[in-house]
């Protein structure tokens, strides 16, 4: 999906292309078959190629994804899940993004989340 948000739109072998430990094509144009069944992606053909577009808005397939994973990796827990990305986090964080996150939180209190 990244690959496709980024290009806009791609064929089979161009999203393969794309990835850095590719599958067979054929499994990759069965990745994108499912991602169509699924509502997240469609098709046009152009000549014997099909290209594929997004047809979730990437925010809402972000959000989609992040919840799916919060609740199969850390038991519905936000807490465990920020807890995981901040002790794995390959840097360190700028005191913008700390300010950020503390502005988040500011307001996750207010509302009473």
């Amino acid at each position: 999906m990244d690959i496709l948000y980024r290009r806009g739109s791609a064929t089979a072998a161009e999203v393969r292309e794309g990835l850095r430990s590719a599958p067979s094509y054929s499994a990759t144009r069965a990745l994108l078959r499912i991602l169509e069944a699924k509502g997240h992606v469609a098709h046009t053909q152009d000549a014997r190629r099909y290209v594929f577009t997004p047809t979730v808005p990437r925010e809402r397939a972000r959000g989609s994804a992040l919840k799916r994973l919060v609740q199969t990796f850390f038991e519905g827990s936000t807490e465990l899940a920020i807890a995981a990305l901040l002790d794995r986090s390959e840097r360190r964080l700028t005191l913008e993004e700390i300010g950020r996150l503390e502005e988040l939180i500011a307001k996750a209190k207010k509302e009473g989340r």
